[in-house]
């Protein structure tokens, strides 16, 4: 049994070398394997894809000609029929004006002529076949005195009479004796040509490139053009070493490994050094000099191993999520290049323009005519599908692209293996916003708790910088088309940045290791029950919420330029609708514009969101300087932190008062005997006096948290003069819309003008604009929200059991803390109902449970506690 090939290039097809791979127990590489079955699928999707836009525009011609089909036969027939009477009409007339001997006489020379002109025809089909009779020996003749030229015009002239023998015996014999033929002119001329190629001798090549053409040679005179010229281009390529792709190719005693990016650059050079001398090369050579030029770029890159797309893909898997940036490198080199190029193209098409008829008569006469020589269009299918989101679009770029010439061809080849960069752009610069953010937060870590608020700043500065620099790369690398995977991995960034210090602030207190120097505030407020670690406490949530402010700030400008981005991107989407050829863009050569255009980045989604912010922009010179944010996650979370950091500096202001209530659900007044509404004095008979009790006085922990409360005012009277709490109270819980609203009216206009109002440029928080008096009665009225909340959800469901006594003394704890609550603005319906439950008697609250139990959850553990239960 022979063994099994080795290399799939030695296997005899492609699913024979497969079974014998996998049946073997060698560990051949199958990369060779996999790079063929990936090109067969590219070539099968790629061919389905045409074909599918081939039949879709066959179906709307047939379905646009169809309904005309039948009134163009009908105006048909009715001509035919109109012009079949006209003639019989003529031809009477004719014959009736004709005398019949004249008629005899003009019948007679009619036949005369037609005998004549077959007897012709016999006589050169005869002295065609005479002359390929003597073919081979005159041609073999011509070119043993290496006359090749003429030898070229004596196959040129057999070759117009093979259609004499088509459909006959001789044909392919005179077939196989042609090809023979012009074998033998070839293999006589293939030195020469080499050497007036690589000599550059233009007179002698424009000579060959006529001998060829006679002989239908003339892609091999071009093969063999275009192998000498890109030679030097392709050595460059095989022998470089590059560090950052893995390759490993020979180097030279004095090389060292290079980068892409600077390889590229080199490469690019020296490819432009060549093109521009072919400039004045190949329209002294060939008769369509542009389309020869953009068929000498194709072949050079397409023969260059490894290829272009091969080294991307080794430097992104190299360099992981930083591969976007020398990726942009790459591409704006070639951007240069091509637009070298482009220029080089209209220099050439400019000369072709102005070579007059005389000098096409010259070349003519020096060895063929260059009117006959065939036109070579090429009809390069593009490697890649059409994704527009439109039947429209689809429409309008076919009939774009019908348009472009076929120079344009070396563009698309030369921006392809960018493509799929471009088109998963989105993912990439997410990756490489995710490493970016990753350096940052663990860059300078050896700031103290108490600067956390500073270091916010300084890494937000970090921050949106490295957002900016995004802004820049996507406008680089997608012209725009790249927009929404911008957005979105703006939109993951910017709130995984802030979403990690939500997360510090919420899962941990700061443990200070510094304490905050008493200033005069803190003197007036020494009375309070608060810890040195709370006054810092205070300060750091305090100076977190200003960051938060500076944070969303820097969100606003820079949503401000990410729109004035994107709206540009969408004047130049509107200005290319307008072009000529429908793809221009401002920094892009044609066919890197058609590219991008037919790419799924040109999706529903980006015209979606790039007619969005045109709307937006219209609306805002018009009507209202607001517009809908860009960023809304980013927002969102800004939302978040400052309220986990208003949050934390509730938490430390109400802590002594939630350690004042840990006890009082234990309390002994609750379980307390004796009605305290009366007192009998006497001995115990009937007929003893009773002395009502008017009034009891509110328990000890009630009244340390009333002062608590009652002296949150003075508090808020040092910090309310502070911005950071003015900033984004719509987070402030237990805080209503309204009430906000409300506090903004009754601002005086005084104040609004000062103070927090400095600040009010962010358009999503009015509340700014409020006075200081209005920020702390918003800050007073959600603390005594929350300390009430936490009395009547945490607190007194923990009582066991109520007395009678005890009942009695939790409503006058409540009603007392009800009054105090009042002086501070808040009313807590919860706490009104469980001071009402707290007031009935054994009788009123037997007959509410009956009635209310099922929805009164207050009324339920009240009942619990007083057994009223069990009573029933």
């Amino acid at each position: 049994m022979p063994s099994p090939a080795l290399h799939l290039d030695e296997a005899p097809n492609i699913l024979s070398w497969l079974n014998d791979t996998l049946a073997g127990e060698s560990n051949n590489d199958l990369t060779s394997l996999e790079a063929q079955l990936a090109d067969l699928i590219t070539a099968a999707d790629i061919s389905a894809q045409d074909t599918s836009a081939e039949i879709e525009r066959i179906i709307d011609d047939v379905a646009r000609g169809a309904p005309r089909l039948t009134y163009d036969l009908h105006f048909m027939r009715d001509g035919a029929l109109s012009l079949q009477a006209d003639l019989a009409k003529v031809q009477e007339k004719s014959r009736n004006s004709i005398p019949e001997g004249t008629s005899r006489a003009l019948d007679r020379l009619q036949f005369l002529d037609t005998v004549k002109n077959r007897m012709v025809a016999a006589r050169d089909v005869l002295r065609e076949a005479e002359s390929w009779s003597s073919l081979e020996a005159e041609v073999t003749s011509l070119l043993t005195d290496r006359s090749y030229e003429k030898a070229a015009e004596r196959l040129n002239e057999a070759n117009k009479s093979m259609v004499v023998f088509q459909n006959t015996s001789e044909y392919e014999s005179r077939r196989t004796l042609m090809v023979s033929l012009q074998n033998q002119l070839e293999a006589s001329l293939s030195s020469a040509l080499v050497a007036a190629i690589n000599s550059q001798d233009v007179a002698q090549c424009r000579n060959f490139f006529f001998i060829f053409s006679n002989i239908q040679r003339e892609s091999e005179f071009r093969n063999y053009y275009n192998g000498s010229r890109r030679g030097s281009l392709v050595a460059l390529w095989r022998n470089v070493a590059l560090s950052d792709c893995g390759s490993t190719a020979s180097l030279t005693i004095d090389a060292s490994p290079q980068t892409l990016s600077a390889f590229w650059s080199v490469f690019c050079t020296n490819f432009l050094t060549v093109l521009n001398a072919e400039r004045a090369s190949i329209p002294s050579i060939f008769p369509d000099p542009p389309n020869t030029l953009s068929t000498l770029i194709i072949s050079t890159l397409s023969s260059l191993q490894p290829t272009f797309s091969q080294h991307l893909a080794s430097l992104c898997n190299n360099l992981g999520s930083s591969s976007l940036r020398e990726l942009i490198i790459l591409y704006k080199t070639t951007e240069d290049f091509a637009a070298n190029t482009a220029r080089i193209m209209e220099k050439i098409r400019f000369s072709e323009v102005l070579r007059s008829p005389m000098a096409m008569e010259g070349n003519a006469s020096e060895g063929a005519n260059p009117s006959k020589l065939p036109s070579r269009r090429r009809s390069m299918r593009m490697s890649m599908s059409w994704r527009s989101n439109s039947a429209s679009n689809a429409s309008h770029a076919s009939k774009t692209q019908a348009r472009l010439p076929d120079e344009l061809e070396w563009d698309q080849v030369l921006f392809q293996p960018f493509l799929d960069y471009q088109v998963s752009y989105g993912s990439l610069e997410r990756r490489l916003l995710e490493d970016e953010l990753a350096h940052i937060l663990t860059s300078d870590t050896t700031m103290t708790e108490a600067d956390r608020g500073r270091l916010l700043r300084e890494r937000a500065v970090d921050v949106f910088s490295a957002a900016e620099e995004s802004l820049t790369r996507c406008m680089a690398f997608t012209h725009g088309y790249g927009s929404t995977g911008l957005v979105q991995a703006l939109d993951h960034f910017l709130p995984t940045f802030i979403d990690k210090w939500t997360s510090s602030v919420v899962t941990s207190r700061s443990n200070l290791s510094t304490i905050a120097t008493a200033s005069e505030s803190d003197e007036d407020l020494s009375d309070l029950d608060y810890s040195a670690e709370d006054w810092s406490d205070i300060q750091l949530s305090l100076h977190l919420l200003t960051s938060a402010r500076a944070v969303l700030e820097r969100l606003t400008v820079f949503e401000t330029k990410l729109r004035a981005s994107l709206i540009q991107v969408a004047i130049a989407f509107r200005l290319a609708e307008n072009d000529h050829t429908g793809l221009y863009l401002p920094g892009t050569t044609k066919g890197e514009g058609l590219l991008l255009a037919q790419s799924e980045l040109n999706s529903a989604e980006l015209q979606d969101l790039l007619r969005t912010i045109e709307v937006n922009s219209q609306t805002r010179s018009t009507q209202s300087p607001s517009a809908t944010p860009l960023l809304t996650g980013a927002r969102a979370s800004i939302a978040a932190f400052a309220k986990a950091c208003q949050s934390s500096l509730q938490n430390t202001i109400l802590n002594p008062l939630r350690n004042h209530l840990a006890i009082y659900a234990m309390s002994p007044l609750w379980t307390s005997p004796g009605d305290p509404k009366s007192m009998r004095v006497g001995s115990g008979g009937i007929n003893d006096l009773q002395v009502p009790v008017f009034s009891l006085s509110p328990s000890d922990v009630v009244q340390r948290v009333a002062e608590g409360l009652l002296n949150l005012p003075r508090l808020f009277e040092v910090y309310a003069v502070d911005d950071a709490l003015s900033f984004s109270l719509s987070t402030l819980p237990y805080v209503d819309p309204e009430f906000l609203r409300a506090l903004a009216d009754q601002s005086p206009a005084d104040q609004v003008g000062s103070g927090h109002a400095r600040r009010g440029s962010s358009s999503t928080l009015k509340q700014s604009l409020l006075s200081p008096e209005a920020v702390s009665s918003a800050w007073l009225s959600s603390l005594g929200h929350s300390i009430l909340s936490h009395l009547t959800i945490d607190v007194l469901p923990k009582i066991r059991s109520l007395t009678v006594a005890g009942a009695a003394q939790l409503a006058s704890d409540l009603a007392y803390l009800s009054n105090i609550a009042r002086a501070l603005n808040v009313e807590y319906q919860d706490l009104e109902r469980w001071k009402e439950c707290a007031n009935m008697s054994d009788q009123e609250g037997k007959l509410a449970i009956g009635e209310k139990l099922a929805g009164d959850q207050v009324l339920a553990q009240v009942a619990r506690m007083r057994g009223w239960n069990q009573a029933n």
